[in-house]
């Protein structure tokens, strides 16, 4: 099995460049090791060691974020000569909490002389853009926007206080945000929703820098969940995030979840979609999003 990294130097403020750089004196095995220099690059580079399907097994490693292994999982999808690994180089790294990443050098090393066992997990399609974590639209896509954007990030970053931004927003996004309807097909039922804040579906259970949204959610089950909050005053809004970091927001009788293998969506109105934290557009008011999950459509490396 090769190993490959695929860093992007820009994660957390650009302090991954320098991790990257001292970590890889601590690498005693051989590697190839590719650079992202924009949004998609990392897909486009685990596309292309997906193609050589006949050159055997590699190990792609994400240094970087949460968009890194994002990416990389994009590309690699369905391709089972390809073992995702990750070290978590970023600012909010929600992957490294629902999933195992590397710490060491040492670790990558020792998975490379060992048995090299991997385990198949699900990957979630938001109308064909795919999500390890979550998607969602309504809120917190209007905050992962600002929070992507926002020159206050990157200051931050360089301090270690990155998650910040998101709280920073939340409360922002809170007097500015206009609440939708949304009506939910599942399972060949329907659901109206009035006064959304927020709709979440969930393949693992963070999101948000470490908020547990979806606490029932298991990435290998072949199921996906749904996080509706509606029907909530905007003060109330702030106690269910605070619950949320502890997956007590499920006690609100505001906070609806459902689980499934696929969700229809429909808002009443444009609102903002994230896929795993980054810009998806916008949703049409005339076409519902749908949700599905892909069961077992890439492997991680096993530690």
């Amino acid at each position: 099995m090769e190993a490959v990294f695929i860093v992007n130097p820009a994660a957390q403020g650009r302090k991954a460049l320098g991790r990257w750089n001292s970590f890889r004196k601590t690498a005693t095995f051989p590697y190839q090791e590719f650079m992202t220099d924009s949004p998609g690059h990392a897909t486009a580079i685990a596309r292309g060691f997906a193609g050589r399907r006949k050159e055997g097994k590699f190990l792609l490693i994400a240094f970087g974020g949460d968009g890194t292994v994002h990416e990389i999982i994009a590309g690699a999808a369905g391709a089972d000569h390809i073992v995702v690994g990750s070290v978590g180089a970023g600012s909010g790294n929600d992957f490294g909490r629902g999933f195992r990443s590397f710490a060491s050098a040492a670790e990558i090393g020792r998975y490379l002389g060992g048995s090299k066992d991997s385990m198949a997990f699900d990957l979630g399609s938001a109308d064909g853009d795919f999500f390890v974590n979550s998607s969602g639209i309504g809120f917190d896509a209007v905050i992962s926007k600002a929070t992507g954007r926002s020159f206050l990030k990157p200051i931050l970053n360089r301090f270690g206080l990155g998650k910040l931004v998101y709280a920073i927003y939340i409360v922002r996004t809170l007097f500015t945000f206009r609440t939708f309807n949304l009506e939910v097909s599942a399972g060949g039922e329907q659901r109206q929703y009035q006064d959304v804040w927020f709709a979440t579906v969930s393949n693992q259970p963070y999101f948000g820098g470490g908020m547990k949204i979806s606490p029932a959610s298991e990435p290998s089950d072949g199921l996906i969940e749904l996080t509706v909050v509606s029907r909530l005053s905007r003060v109330k809004l702030l106690f269910v995030f605070g619950s949320v970091f502890f997956g007590a927001h499920t006690a609100f009788r505001e906070v609806d979840s459902l689980q499934g293998r696929s969700f229809s969506l429909k808002a009443d109105r444009k609102v903002p979609l994230h896929t795993d934290g980054e810009d998806a557009g916008d949703t049409d008011p005339e076409r519902p999003v749908v949700f599905k999950v892909l069961p077992g459509a890439w492997r991680l490396a096993g530690q």
